[in-house]
Formats: C-alpha cells, sequence, structure tokens
C-alpha cells in the first residue's frame, strides 16, 4: 500500500464519506436522484483539478474505467462520481466498488473532466506521499527534472512502469504529476510503482546515490550515446537516469550532479527526440542490460518489477 499524507486510509475516508453523503446504491439509482454541478461534494470533487487543493486535501482525480479500476485495485480509490449517461456503461465495475460511488448529471460529470469528450466516469484517489528515502535497493529509478509537459511526463511514468522501473522522480520545477493530464497519459500506472515529488535535485541525487544507483543525465551534446553504454555493459547495474526539461534539457548543475552522461543516438534528421521518446528507449536499455546480466539471456522475456 502506497504511504499517503497524514489523512486517514481509503477505507477509512471511504467511510468517512458514506457517513456525511448518501452513496449512490448498486445498481445505480434513476436519473431523478443525480447530483448537479452545484452540489457541495462534486463542488469539493472539481476542486481537486488545481495543485494545491491537491496538496491540501490529500487526493486527487482520476478519470475513466482504465484509471479508475487501477486506483480500485491499488486501495486507493476514496469515492467514485458516474454520469448518467455512462452508469449504465460501467454496471460491472460500480457493483465492484466498495466506496461510495454517486450518481452525477452528464453535465456535473463533465465538469469534473479535463478532456473534450468526458467519459462520466472520475474518481477520487488518495495522494501518496513517497521519498526515494523509503525505497529499497532500486535498481531503476526515472528522475524528471523540471519537466513541463504533463502528457509527456504522464507517459514517462507509463514507460517507466512497463520497463518495470521501481520508481519515477519529479524534482525541481514543472509539472504536477498528478494534475489531470498526466494522470491520463499515465493509464493507470500511478497505481503501479511509486511516483515521488522531491523538492531538490541534490537531495534526490543524494538519496539515489546512497542506495546502490550510478547516476546518468541525458545530454544532447554529451560525446559518448547509449549504444556506447549497452556494449560498454555500464546499464547493468542499480541506475537512475536523469531526464531534462523539454525545450532546454538539464542545466549544468543537473549534469554535474551525475556520474556520466549520456546522448539518444539520432540516426536521421530529425534534430531530437522528445521526452517521452528519449526516456522510453533509456529505461528500456537499462531494463534489457539488468534482466540480461542476471539471466544470462538475450533479454527479450516477459518483466515484472524485482
Amino acid at each position: 500500500m502506497p504511504a499517503v499524507r497524514s489523512n486517514p486510509p481509503p477505507s477509512s475516508r471511504a467511510s468517512q464519506a458514506s457517513a456525511s453523503g448518501s452513496a449512490v446504491a448498486r445498481p445505480p439509482v434513476s436519473a431523478t436522484a443525480a447530483a448537479g454541478p452545484r452540489s457541495a461534494r462534486v463542488g469539493a470533487a472539481r476542486r481537486l483539478k488545481r495543485s494545491a487543493h491537491r496538496r491540501e486535501q490529500g487526493s486527487f482525480l482520476v478519470e475513466g474505467a482504465q484509471a479508475v479500476g487501477a486506483a480500485l485495485a491499488a486501495g486507493a480509490l476514496i469515492e467514485l462520481f458516474v454520469g448518467v449517461s455512462a452508469a449504465a456503461r460501467h454496471e460491472e465495475l460500480l457493483r465492484a466498488v466498495a466506496v461510495p460511488v454517486r450518481l452525477v448529471t452528464d453535465e456535473a460529470a463533465a465538469g469534473l473532466s479535463e478532456t473534450v469528450t468526458p467519459q462520466g466516469l472520475v474518481g477520487v484517489a488518495a495522494l501518496p506521499d513517497h521519498r526515494v528515502t523509503e525505497l529499497a535497493a532500486p535498481r531503476l529509478v526515472a528522475v524528471c527534472v523540471g519537466a513541463s509537459d504533463p502528457g509527456n511526463a504522464g507517459t514517462v511514468i507509463r514507460s517507466a512502469d512497463a520497463a518495470g522501473a521501481d520508481a519515477v522522480v519529479f524534482t525541481g520545477v514543472g509539472v504536477d504529476p498528478f494534475g489531470g493530464k498526466c494522470v491520463r497519459s499515465s493509464a493507470g500506472s500511478h497505481f503501479h510503482l511509486p511516483v515521488i515529488v522531491e523538492g531538490r535535485l541534490a537531495d534526490t541525487v543524494a538519496g539515489l546515490r546512497a542506495r546502490g544507483c550510478q547516476i546518468i543525465a541525458t545530454a544532447g551534446t554529451a560525446p559518448r550515446d547509449l549504444d556506447d553504454a549497452v556494449t560498454a555493459g555500464e546499464l547493468a547495474g542499480p541506475t537512475a537516469w536523469l531526464f531534462g526539461n523539454e525545450a532546454h534539457g538539464l542545466d549544468p548543475a543537473g549534469l554535474a550532479a551525475a556520474d556520466t552522461a549520456i546522448r539518444v543516438p539520432v540516426y536521421g534528421q530529425a534534430e531530437s527526440l522528445n521526452l517521452a521518446v528519449a526516456s522510453a528507449l533509456c529505461l528500456y536499455a537499462s531494463a534489457r542490460a539488468q534482466r540480461t546480466g542476471r539471466s544470462g539471456t538475450d533479454g527479450t522475456g516477459g518483466g515484472g518489477r524485482r
């Protein structure tokens, strides 16, 4: 179970929510019982679109059946809002949910969404409060330094999850990884591995180095590339990758904090690769090297977090 801020655990908070407001019975009740956009509970959930309110309340929004299902499986779901039109499409999921489920009008459901085409299913999940110091012998970690695009940030989380990474860390001034677009882009991966927010890169690097990780920075101007590192066998050990801002990359302090810098090779005429693609290539190169080193195979088999 992920550690959460000093709020009651999801099960306790769900009970409190049920006591302070009526949950929709399963199967969903008729549309006449649906709450509108001015409902107090809808309003409270809508305020979670703001980063400051998410931190204050210790919760964030997840939209769509995939993300809601992941939150439910992780025990992080606190309550669920379902629009009238979406209720019939998600009857099986609604019957499986043990937390309060609240039927709302389609207008209210759209107000909770941040997409052009709302799915009508929005959950409130407990905001985790992981720290690098909690990681025990991590072998693969992605560190986003000053990431500014929430879609890219969410894709980094998803790629790290797929590569079997132990955590994703966000440090410096940048995107809130628990904002709506980032959460949607991760496709539920927020609930599969620790997503950590740290203030200072120096503290993050020190914590990861103390846990045995080599620190590799990505830089387009680095003299050596990813192929060189793979050939030299440098990626088989525990590694934390530093990925810089989409527009400017890592600043001099970020590069200086690393043990070495590596560039992702570009064989064609493209100027560069975006953060999401570059991070996926680096993380998978490490994941394959680590699996090959342990198993003596070609490293193409299925993974699974260590």
